[in-house]
């Protein structure tokens, strides 16, 4: 009932310690999320225990996932290390989403909703139902369509899902196809804060540029206004994902399930480069008037090819006491990176489609675990998961980065890396009473961005996670209430230094001693037969221990600003960026006959944008309030009518939820704070809006 056409993460926003983030404002396009304050590629994230992180980035991009809502039947969400699961390390949470389940009664069903920023979004679904007592198809399309908050912000998306499944006694085969289309206009600049300030929310810079002539003057329109607007500055990118799953049960306390996978995605972003250097495009110098041009306007385009298969598999034992698992993965990734420019102002040789860099990569990635549970009485379990994990990561190519000297990167990298995780637990459940203690080990591999962007001498290695959790719940009859603590230590966590690399990308370094503590309290309380209330909030502590931050120092020449150098700033302990101390929610849900409302606030403390804990460098605390209605009601001649509507930020809060920031010093034109220049962006997220929505169900 709470899905209006935005992404999963703003779905699961109000569980414990999540907050959410949207590129265009409203949550519907380019969002993203924090669980415990880490960020989303050190979530692990699976659809029916197929692996959904991108193999390189290891991050969900939801944009190419849009209304897939439409087609889940639950998600789990599991805090922490998390038990053996396929794909990327879980560093901050494992969200596992199970698809629909095939529907044994036809049904066809239709959603529209519409509302602020030309926000619009259709959903059809169809089961025929069991079919000669074997056969069950489903099927699902959803177009979804809007403007954005932001400045050129626009998303125009398409998804659809299928399912066929044969059941025969204890044995069932399903063949799964689900995939997406999507175009969206760049935002992810973000709004410079002294905008913010002045009371432009909504600016975006992506696609703005200077058009001049032939000679160098500029080109202003009737206004006087020389600022153009690239309106094909989008990123686009298709998918599709195929799961043929078999799952069958034994008489003598076994199942099995066995899940092929493939998905193919393939997509660029492109962009207007105002006075690009043509050498960082192996583009020659050419002549116009005379004039020797090293530089110019141009158009690129930056390419994503990939492929992703393999297989899942697991056999599960059940018996008295003893329940066991054993289970394993074998997956291959192949992506290809290629860059193109498609148009350079007075280049008269450009041939089609102009290729500037290249490269591949390819990913083997296999586990194994084995994991059982056991109740030494009827209160008391024990759990044990052991799981072995291993990486093969090669990339060879030429890169999109070029050096001060205009040399171009050539990327020759093959890492090979053998992981051990263990998790052990007890548990204790009872009358209502539930309580836990455990421990885990998590060992990540670092991304792409780790390995393309290090200097030579900063060569990245994996990180560690130990995780301690413990908790407490008690299930009363009219209410809920309970606790988890956790103390997550890290070794090597790869953070953002300060640093530039040698060819001027921020460099990421592994830090020795980090870790993230709090305590989640959640609860609940049924105050009448018709209004329910439930709640939850965690404060944590995220620190970096003797954080070492460099920072480029520069000093005016001839009005100029040159580089002299870089400063090195020591902390003792520092908070770590984008991880706020404090995450509530507040739900009061009403509900009567076919009438429901429902009234949630979130709360979010201060986020820090850099390593620093300074508080000019830093996004404030926010609270927000949506309120959602609906009616549903049953007539004669169809199963059901819905009506529904939803007003996100009630009461129009002004609030960033993500955001940039580059600062460095110089003496001459730099504030008071340590004579600190700033560069940034702030995520600004939309006021009050509002949408609507209409269900017919047959």
């Amino acid at each position: 009932q709470n899905n209006y056409g935005q992404d999963v993460p703003y779905l699961i926003s109000q569980t414990p310690s999540v907050v959410v983030t949207s590129d265009a404002g409203t949550g519907i396009g380019y969002t993203g999320y924090r669980v415990r304050g880490t960020d989303s590629n050190r979530i692990n994230v699976t659809v029916n225990g197929v692996p959904v992180n991108d193999s390189e980035s290891h991050t969900v991009f939801w944009v190419n996932m849009p209304d897939f809502a439409s087609s889940v039947d639950n998600i789990q969400i599991q805090r922490g290390a998390g038990t053996s699961t396929n794909g990327a390390a879980s560093f901050g949470a494992t969200i596992g989403m199970q698809t629909q389940k095939p529907e044994l009664k036809p049904y066809a069903e239709m959603n529209s909703a519409a509302g602020s920023f030309q926000t619009f979004k259709n959903t059809f679904k169809a089961g025929t139902g069991l079919l000669y007592d074997h056969f069950v198809f489903d099927a699902r399309y959803s177009k979804l369509d809007s403007d954005g908050f932001i400045d050129r912000a626009k998303a125009d998306m398409s998804s659809y899902f299928a399912s066929a499944a044969y059941y025969a006694g204890s044995t069932m085969i399903r063949y799964q196809v689900f995939g997406s289309s999507e175009r969206t206009n760049q935002a992810w600049n973000y709004v410079p804060s002294y905008m913010v300030k002045e009371g432009n929310r909504t600016y975006n810079s992506c696609g703005e540029y200077v058009e001049k002539d032939e000679n160098g003057n500029q080109i202003q329109d009737e206004n006087k206004n020389p600022i153009k607007k690239y309106y094909d500055q989008t990123d686009n990118y298709w998918q599709q994902h195929h799961h043929l799953t078999a799952v069958h049960s034994f008489e003598n306390n076994w199942d099995m399930n066995l899940t092929f996978h493939y998905t193919n995605g393939k997509g660029y972003y492109e962009d207007y480069k105002e006075y690009a250097k043509l050498a960082k495009y192996n583009l020659n110098p050419f002549t116009t008037n005379g004039t020797l041009i090293k530089a110019t306007d141009l158009v690129r385009r930056k390419w994503l090819r990939n492929d992703f298969y393999g297989t899942v598999f697991n056999a599960n034992y059940t018996h008295e006491r003893l329940r066991a698992t054993f289970g394993g993965a074998v997956n291959k990734y192949n992506g290809n990176h290629t860059g193109n420019v498609i148009w350079a102002r007075n280049y008269n040789n450009l041939t089609p489609d102009h290729v500037y860099y290249d490269s591949d990569a390819e990913k083997l990635d296999y586990n194994v675990f084995i994991k059982g549970s056991f109740n030494f009485t009827q209160a008391f379990s024990g759990y044990a998961d052991l799981q072995y994990r291993g990486i093969k990561y090669t990339i060879d190519g030429t890169n999109d980065n070029f050096d001060y000297d205009g040399n171009q990167q050539v990327l020759d990298i093959n890492k090979h890396f053998n992981f051990f995780n263990p998790k052990v637990g007890l548990n204790y459940l009872k009358n209502g009473h539930n309580g836990f203690v455990s421990f885990s080990i998590a060992n990540r591999e670092p991304n792409r961005n780790n390995f393309t962007d290090a200097g030579v001498n900063e060569i990245p290695t994996h990180e560690t996670l130990f995780d301690y959790e413990a908790g407490y719940s008690y299930t009363g009859e009219n209410w809920n209430a309970g606790f988890n603590y956790y103390y997550m230590k890290y070794d090597n966590q790869l953070i953002l230094t300060g640093k530039l690399s040698e060819i001027g990308e921020a460099l990421t370094t592994n830090i020795k001693d980090s870790y993230r503590t709090g305590i989640e309290l959640m609860g609940g309380v049924r105050i009448c037969n018709w209004l329910d209330w439930k709640g939850n909030v965690a404060f944590s502590a995220n620190k970096i221990k003797n954080f070492v931050e460099t920072v480029d120092e520069y000093t005016l020449v001839n009005g100029k600003e040159e580089w002299i150098g870089t400063q090195e700033i020591n902390y003792k302990k520092t908070d770590i960026a984008m991880s706020p101390e404090i995450v509530a929610n507040s739900i009061f849900d009403f509900h009567y006959r076919g009438f429901m409302a429902s009234f949630n606030s979130v709360f979010v403390g201060r986020q820090y944008l850099d390593n620093t804990s300074n508080k000019t460098r830093s996004l404030d605390p926010y609270f927000v309030n949506n309120i959602q209605l609906g009616y549903a009601f049953k007539p004669r001649f169809m199963k059901e009518i819905a009506l529904g509507v939803r007003i996100n930020n009630l009461f129009n809060e002004k609030y960033e939820t993500n955001g940039w920031v580059y600062s460095y010093i110089n003496e001459e034109t730099g504030n008071t704070n340590n004579n600190r220049v700033y560069e940034d962006g702030w995520a600004t997220q939309a006021g009050t809006n509002v949408i609507a929505s209409l269900t017919l169900r047959f």
